[in-house]
Protein backbone atom coordinates (compact mmCIF):
# COMPACT_ATOMS: atom_id res chain seq x y z
CA UNK A 1 0.00 0.00 0.00
CA UNK A 2 1.48 3.48 -1.14
CA UNK A 3 0.44 6.62 0.63
CA UNK A 4 -0.45 9.33 -1.94
CA UNK A 5 -0.14 13.02 -0.75
CA UNK A 6 -3.04 14.74 -1.43
CA UNK A 7 -3.51 18.42 -1.41
CA UNK A 8 -6.84 18.75 -0.42
CA UNK A 9 -8.49 22.07 0.96
CA UNK A 10 -12.11 22.06 3.15
CA UNK A 11 -15.18 24.53 3.62
CA UNK A 12 -15.21 24.44 6.70
CA UNK A 13 -18.39 27.12 7.59
CA UNK A 14 -17.00 29.04 10.47
CA UNK A 15 -20.38 29.29 12.16
CA UNK A 16 -20.75 25.44 12.90
CA UNK A 17 -17.25 25.35 14.04
CA UNK A 18 -18.77 24.71 17.93
CA UNK A 19 -22.07 22.33 16.57
CA UNK A 20 -21.46 20.73 12.77
CA UNK A 21 -21.97 17.26 14.11
CA UNK A 22 -25.48 15.96 13.29
CA UNK A 23 -25.77 15.04 17.07
CA UNK A 24 -25.16 18.22 18.55
CA UNK A 25 -22.30 20.57 20.48
CA UNK A 26 -21.60 17.47 22.68
CA UNK A 27 -20.44 15.06 20.07
CA UNK A 28 -19.39 17.64 18.08
CA UNK A 29 -16.79 18.62 20.91
CA UNK A 30 -15.46 15.21 21.15
CA UNK A 31 -14.35 15.12 17.34
CA UNK A 32 -13.12 18.96 17.94
CA UNK A 33 -10.86 17.47 20.91
CA UNK A 34 -9.33 14.40 19.03
CA UNK A 35 -8.80 17.56 16.13
CA UNK A 36 -6.88 19.32 18.99
CA UNK A 37 -4.55 16.44 19.19
CA UNK A 38 -3.50 16.44 15.37
CA UNK A 39 -1.27 19.71 14.60
CA UNK A 40 1.65 18.69 18.03
CA UNK A 41 0.77 14.89 17.66
CA UNK A 42 1.73 14.11 13.24
CA UNK A 43 4.72 16.54 13.78
CA UNK A 44 6.47 14.03 16.38
CA UNK A 45 4.82 11.51 14.55
CA UNK A 46 6.39 12.58 11.08
CA UNK A 47 9.52 12.99 13.51
CA UNK A 48 9.91 9.56 15.23
CA UNK A 49 9.60 8.19 11.34
CA UNK A 50 12.33 10.49 10.66
CA UNK A 51 14.96 9.42 13.10
CA UNK A 52 15.46 6.25 11.62
CA UNK A 53 14.74 7.23 7.96
CA UNK A 54 18.58 6.38 7.01
CA UNK A 55 18.44 3.31 8.37
CA UNK A 56 15.44 2.41 5.74
CA UNK A 57 17.34 -0.01 2.82
CA UNK A 58 14.11 -1.20 0.93
CA UNK A 59 12.88 1.17 -1.70
CA UNK A 60 9.47 0.59 -1.30
CA UNK A 61 9.31 1.35 2.37
CA UNK A 62 11.57 4.36 2.09
CA UNK A 63 9.14 5.48 -0.86
CA UNK A 64 6.07 4.76 1.82
CA UNK A 65 8.13 6.78 4.18
CA UNK A 66 8.00 9.53 2.05
CA UNK A 67 4.29 9.41 1.69
CA UNK A 68 3.79 9.00 5.03
CA UNK A 69 5.24 12.27 5.85
CA UNK A 70 3.44 13.95 3.16
CA UNK A 71 0.06 12.85 4.16
CA UNK A 72 0.79 14.12 8.17
CA UNK A 73 2.11 17.12 6.79
CA UNK A 74 -1.26 17.88 5.00
CA UNK A 75 -3.32 16.84 8.07
CA UNK A 76 -1.25 18.75 9.92
CA UNK A 77 -1.93 21.44 7.92
CA UNK A 78 -5.54 21.18 7.84
CA UNK A 79 -6.51 20.49 11.74
CA UNK A 80 -4.24 23.57 12.34
CA UNK A 81 -6.75 26.06 10.27
CA UNK A 82 -9.87 23.54 11.66
CA UNK A 83 -8.59 24.36 15.28
CA UNK A 84 -8.00 28.32 14.48
CA UNK A 85 -11.70 28.22 13.63
CA UNK A 86 -11.92 26.43 16.84
CA UNK A 87 -10.09 29.62 18.85
CA UNK A 88 -11.88 31.71 16.51
CA UNK A 89 -15.60 30.35 17.78
CA UNK A 90 -14.06 31.40 21.80
CA UNK A 91 -12.59 27.81 22.30
CA UNK A 92 -9.22 27.37 24.43
CA UNK A 93 -8.00 25.74 21.20
CA UNK A 94 -4.35 27.41 21.28
CA UNK A 95 -3.86 26.38 24.74
CA UNK A 96 -4.71 23.03 24.50
CA UNK A 97 -2.52 22.96 21.15
CA UNK A 98 0.59 24.50 23.07
CA UNK A 99 -0.01 22.43 26.29
CA UNK A 100 -0.13 19.27 24.19
CA UNK A 101 3.27 20.61 21.88
CA UNK A 102 4.89 21.10 25.07
CA UNK A 103 4.46 17.61 26.47
CA UNK A 104 5.12 15.82 23.78
CA UNK A 105 8.48 18.44 23.08
CA UNK A 106 9.54 16.90 26.53
CA UNK A 107 9.26 13.23 25.38
CA UNK A 108 11.64 14.29 22.42
CA UNK A 109 13.99 15.53 25.13
CA UNK A 110 13.78 12.76 27.53
CA UNK A 111 12.81 9.37 25.99
CA UNK A 112 14.90 7.15 23.52
CA UNK A 113 14.45 7.08 19.79
CA UNK A 114 13.00 4.25 19.85
CA UNK A 115 10.25 4.95 22.51
CA UNK A 116 8.97 7.87 20.22
CA UNK A 117 8.75 5.58 17.79
CA UNK A 118 7.28 2.98 19.91
CA UNK A 119 4.70 5.58 21.07
CA UNK A 120 3.90 6.28 17.39
CA UNK A 121 3.09 2.81 16.69
CA UNK A 122 1.08 2.87 19.44
CA UNK A 123 -0.51 5.90 18.45
CA UNK A 124 -1.27 5.32 14.54
CA UNK A 125 -2.65 2.15 16.01
CA UNK A 126 -5.89 4.39 17.54
CA UNK A 127 -6.31 6.57 14.31
CA UNK A 128 -6.42 3.00 12.64
CA UNK A 129 -9.13 1.91 15.10
CA UNK A 130 -10.69 4.93 14.90
CA UNK A 131 -10.53 5.57 10.99
CA UNK A 132 -11.80 1.84 10.78
CA UNK A 133 -15.30 3.06 12.66
CA UNK A 134 -15.85 5.90 11.04
CA UNK A 135 -15.17 4.50 7.51
CA UNK A 136 -17.03 0.92 8.11
CA UNK A 137 -20.43 3.02 9.63
CA UNK A 138 -21.32 5.73 7.98
CA UNK A 139 -24.12 6.75 10.65
CA UNK A 140 -21.45 8.13 12.35
CA UNK A 141 -20.32 11.34 10.72
CA UNK A 142 -23.43 10.89 8.20
CA UNK A 143 -25.92 14.05 8.14
CA UNK A 144 -22.77 16.32 9.12
CA UNK A 145 -22.27 19.22 7.92
CA UNK A 146 -20.45 18.83 4.48
CA UNK A 147 -16.99 20.26 5.07
CA UNK A 148 -16.85 18.91 8.67
CA UNK A 149 -17.65 16.01 7.58
CA UNK A 150 -15.36 15.54 4.12
CA UNK A 151 -12.31 16.76 5.83
CA UNK A 152 -13.12 13.36 8.89
CA UNK A 153 -13.75 10.88 6.04
CA UNK A 154 -10.69 12.04 4.32
CA UNK A 155 -8.28 12.24 7.42
CA UNK A 156 -9.56 8.23 8.30
CA UNK A 157 -8.94 7.37 4.55
CA UNK A 158 -5.58 8.35 4.67
CA UNK A 159 -4.89 7.29 7.88
CA UNK A 160 -6.32 3.80 6.56
CA UNK A 161 -3.60 3.77 3.93
CA UNK A 162 -0.35 4.75 5.53
CA UNK A 163 -1.50 2.68 8.64
CA UNK A 164 1.09 0.04 8.91
CA UNK A 165 4.18 2.58 8.08
CA UNK A 166 5.26 3.23 11.42
CA UNK A 167 4.72 -0.41 12.56
CA UNK A 168 7.07 -1.61 9.31
CA UNK A 169 9.45 0.96 10.68
CA UNK A 170 9.45 -0.29 13.74
CA UNK A 171 10.00 -3.78 12.60
CA UNK A 172 12.70 -2.87 10.24
CA UNK A 173 15.03 -1.10 12.20
CA UNK A 174 14.50 -2.63 16.21
CA UNK A 175 16.48 -5.96 16.46
CA UNK A 176 13.69 -9.27 16.95
CA UNK A 177 12.87 -10.57 19.95
CA UNK A 178 11.35 -10.24 23.47
CA UNK A 179 12.70 -6.67 23.73
CA UNK A 180 10.79 -5.29 20.63
CA UNK A 181 7.79 -6.98 22.00
CA UNK A 182 7.58 -5.54 25.54
CA UNK A 183 8.39 -2.23 24.69
CA UNK A 184 6.08 -2.10 21.93
CA UNK A 185 3.05 -3.59 24.03
CA UNK A 186 4.49 -1.86 27.11
CA UNK A 187 4.17 1.96 25.69
CA UNK A 188 0.47 0.68 24.14
CA UNK A 189 -0.80 0.66 27.50
CA UNK A 190 1.12 3.76 28.61
CA UNK A 191 -0.21 5.56 25.67
CA UNK A 192 -3.89 4.07 25.91
CA UNK A 193 -3.86 5.40 29.92
CA UNK A 194 -2.62 9.15 28.31
CA UNK A 195 -4.20 9.09 25.03
CA UNK A 196 -7.81 8.74 27.05
CA UNK A 197 -6.93 11.20 29.51
CA UNK A 198 -6.59 13.69 27.38
CA UNK A 199 -8.87 13.73 24.67
CA UNK A 200 -11.57 13.45 27.86
CA UNK A 201 -9.26 16.33 29.06
CA UNK A 202 -9.76 18.64 26.06
CA UNK A 203 -13.33 17.22 25.50
CA UNK A 204 -14.13 18.42 29.06
CA UNK A 205 -12.44 21.99 28.52
CA UNK A 206 -14.07 22.42 25.71
CA UNK A 207 -18.08 21.64 26.24
CA UNK A 208 -17.10 23.96 29.72
CA UNK A 209 -16.18 27.07 27.34
CA UNK A 210 -19.15 26.25 25.05
CA UNK A 211 -21.22 25.84 28.20
CA UNK A 212 -23.48 28.50 27.01
CA UNK A 213 -25.47 26.93 25.03
CA UNK A 214 -27.18 24.91 27.22
CA UNK A 215 -28.76 21.35 27.23
CA UNK A 216 -25.71 19.98 29.03
CA UNK A 217 -27.50 16.18 30.16
CA UNK A 218 -29.43 15.91 27.02
CA UNK A 219 -25.94 16.68 24.84
CA UNK A 220 -23.91 14.74 27.68
CA UNK A 221 -26.02 11.51 26.99
CA UNK A 222 -25.87 11.64 22.78
CA UNK A 223 -22.16 11.50 24.02
CA UNK A 224 -22.18 8.81 26.27
CA UNK A 225 -24.42 6.45 23.26
CA UNK A 226 -21.62 7.38 20.82
CA UNK A 227 -18.90 5.64 22.78
CA UNK A 228 -20.51 3.63 24.32
CA UNK A 229 -23.51 2.42 23.29
CA UNK A 230 -23.32 -1.71 22.53
CA UNK A 231 -24.31 -1.77 18.14
CA UNK A 232 -22.14 1.53 17.49
CA UNK A 233 -20.32 2.74 20.66
CA UNK A 234 -16.48 3.81 19.99
CA UNK A 235 -15.40 1.60 22.41
CA UNK A 236 -17.31 -1.47 22.25
CA UNK A 237 -16.12 -1.45 18.54
CA UNK A 238 -12.52 -0.96 18.83
CA UNK A 239 -11.97 -3.06 22.14
CA UNK A 240 -11.08 -5.93 20.05
CA UNK A 241 -8.77 -4.35 17.75
CA UNK A 242 -6.87 -2.96 20.71
CA UNK A 243 -6.49 -6.16 22.18
CA UNK A 244 -5.10 -7.86 18.86
CA UNK A 245 -2.24 -5.30 19.10
CA UNK A 246 -0.59 -7.43 22.00
CA UNK A 247 -0.49 -10.57 19.61
CA UNK A 248 3.34 -11.40 18.95
CA UNK A 249 2.78 -11.74 15.22
CA UNK A 250 0.40 -8.70 14.99
CA UNK A 251 0.49 -6.33 11.97
CA UNK A 252 -2.50 -3.54 11.36
CA UNK A 253 -3.14 -5.10 7.50
CA UNK A 254 -4.49 -7.96 9.63
CA UNK A 255 -7.57 -6.10 9.48
CA UNK A 256 -7.49 -5.73 5.64
CA UNK A 257 -9.93 -2.90 5.22
CA UNK A 258 -8.34 -1.63 2.47
CA UNK A 259 -11.50 -2.07 0.16
CA UNK A 260 -12.48 1.27 2.17
CA UNK A 261 -9.78 3.03 -0.10
CA UNK A 262 -11.66 2.54 -3.03
CA UNK A 263 -13.94 5.78 -1.95
CA UNK A 264 -10.90 8.29 -2.42
CA UNK A 265 -11.93 9.15 -5.93
CA UNK A 266 -15.59 9.53 -4.99
CA UNK A 267 -14.54 11.97 -2.10
CA UNK A 268 -12.62 14.40 -4.00
CA UNK A 269 -15.00 15.00 -6.26
CA UNK A 270 -17.22 15.73 -3.75
CA UNK A 271 -15.10 17.82 -2.07
CA UNK A 272 -14.70 19.83 -5.55
CA UNK A 273 -18.53 19.96 -5.45
CA UNK A 274 -18.83 21.57 -1.73
CA UNK A 275 -16.26 23.98 -2.62
CA UNK A 276 -17.59 25.39 -5.62
CA UNK A 277 -21.38 25.42 -3.40
CA UNK A 278 -19.38 27.31 -0.42
CA UNK A 279 -16.59 29.60 -1.73
CA UNK A 280 -17.47 31.92 1.23
CA UNK A 281 -16.84 29.53 3.93
CA UNK A 282 -13.45 28.23 1.96
CA UNK A 283 -12.19 31.67 1.48
CA UNK A 284 -12.65 31.87 5.44
CA UNK A 285 -10.43 29.24 6.36
CA UNK A 286 -7.86 30.47 3.52
CA UNK A 287 -7.58 33.93 4.70
CA UNK A 288 -6.25 32.71 7.99
CA UNK A 289 -8.16 32.28 10.94
CA UNK A 290 -5.42 32.79 13.18
CA UNK A 291 -4.63 36.40 12.94
CA UNK A 292 -8.99 37.24 13.93
CA UNK A 293 -8.08 34.83 16.85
Amino acid sequence: MMPVRRDLRFALPPERARDWHKLGPHVTHFFNALSLLFPAGERFFMDSVRNYRDQIEDPVLKKQVLGFIGQEAMHTREHVEYNDLLQAAGLPAHKLDRRLAALLNLNRKVLPKSFQLAMTVALEHYTAMLAAILLEDDTRVAGSVDGYRQMWIWHALEETEHKSVSYDVWNTVLKPGMGRYLIRTGVMLVVTLLFWLIVFDFHVRLIVADRKRGGHLRGMWQVVKFLYGPRHGVFPNIALEWLRFFKPGFHPWDHDNRAQLARIDGLIADVDATNAASPSALKANRRGVRAAA
